[in-house]
């Protein structure tokens, strides 16, 4: 099957690009609104654009729009009424293009479908659930916090709202800004334990000869690392097609991404080390800026009596558990939010196989493994 063919892809696209969110938002006060004011004059509802797309975070481009990708929004009825007919008077009143794009198109999530116009109606509460497994219009639980991706929490967050209505999703998305105090503590806690575990391993490999087991252990705690700034700098990492776009546009970036780049492309493990060190050790500055410990020593240390230099990174785990109030959180095993500790695609899409993975930690406080080396 040639891409041209290929399901809920746009072909032929003549327009120029226009970011999804300012194209939204112009459909939305320019087409949307005027036929609800005609159509329903009394109706109260929300209009945004958020949850799946690389167009609702800012990352659209136009390679973006050859696949699902056009003119579109949702609807949220107050109560989630008159969903239906808000529907067909859009499917009969929409105009066929809008800046030159189809208002109508076919996605990927639904092969062989006919296109349509993809301004979704929807009830707010029922819509919030099936993204994220729970409804954010009512006090959010920790295990909710930790049991919902950092991608589906960028995606109600990011967006853009284009008309509030009764306020309620207003408030949802208010809710969800940050994680509380607790709960961020304990993924900080988990993600520096994330690093703790394996900064070792590229100088390891490297003595045994495996060099590219250590670029590929480089890899990884480069990836944690743009996590970690992330999560400090209160932005919900995104995932990984969007990671570096998103670590990019951190004030931090300037200085770190140099050192995380140098690192993997270095041959040999002399280079890779010298350039880990230092990145860790920036980062560990960054920790100390954010005032949630004690300041800690970002410098580098032997581990143990071998010859690699690390920060033995479960320093910071320790700190920001001690600061921990919630028993419920300090207690839980150092797995973190879910996506710390699984990162299947098809897993992570999956919200009730998500809060199982959470319940089944458990809050109850586990053996911790001592570090040894190995």
């Amino acid at each position: 099957m040639t891409a041209a063919a290929r399901p809920g892809r746009i072909v032929g696209m003549a327009a120029p690009f226009i970011p999804g969110r300012t194209l939204a938002g112009a459909f939305y006060t320019e087409v949307v609104c005027p036929l609800l004011d005609e159509e329903f004059p009394r109706l109260r509802y929300a209009a945004a654009l958020l949850g799946p797309g690389s167009e609702v975070l800012g990352y659209d481009t136009g390679r973006s729009t050859d696949h699902d990708w056009g003119p579109r929004l949702q609807i949220f009825p107050a109560g989630g009424k008159r969903g239906a007919e808000i529907h067909a008077m859009l499917a009969r009143r929409l105009p066929a293009e809008f800046r030159g794009f189809p208002t109508a198109f076919a996605v990927t999530s639904d092969p062989g479908g006919p296109p349509r116009h993809r301004v979704e109606v929807a009830h707010l509460g029922s819509w919030l659930e099936g993204l994220l497994g729970f409804d954010p219009r009512q006090p959010v639980a920790p295990a909710d916090w930790l049991a919902t991706p950092t991608q589906r929490l960028a995606e109600i967050t990011g967006g853009a709202v284009f008309h509030g209505g009764p306020g309620e999703l207003s408030q949802a998305r208010a809710r969800l800004a940050w994680y509380p105090g607790d709960v961020w503590r304990y993924v900080l806690a988990c993600q520096w334990q994330r690093i703790a575990q394996e900064e070792a391993f590229p100088g390891r490999c490297a003595e045994a000869g495996d060099e590219l087991g250590s670029v590929v252990v480089t890899a990884r705690l480069v990836r944690d690392l743009m996590r970690l700034c992330l999560l400090m700098r209160r932005r919900y990492p995104p995932y990984g097609k969007w990671l570096g776009t998103a670590f990019a546009r951190l004030s931090d970036a300037p200085a770190i991404a140099p050192d995380l780049t140098a690192a993997i492309a270095a041959a040999e493990w002399p280079a890779r080390g010298r350039h880990l060190r230092r990145a860790c050790t920036a980062v560990a500055a960054r920790h100390n800026e954010l005032g949630l410990t004690e300041p800690l020593d970002p410098g580098t240390r032997p581990y143990f009596d071998r010859p690699y230099q690390v920060l033995v990174a479960d320093r910071f785990t320790a700190a920001l558990l001690a600061g921990v109030a919630d028993p419920t959180i300090r207690g839980r095993p150092l797995l973190g939010a879910v996506d710390e500790f699984i990162d299947n695609t098809d897993a992570l899409g999956r919200p009730g196989f998500l809060r199982a993975a959470i319940a089944a930690a458990g809050p109850a406080a586990e053996a911790r493994p001592a570090r040894t080396p190995r």
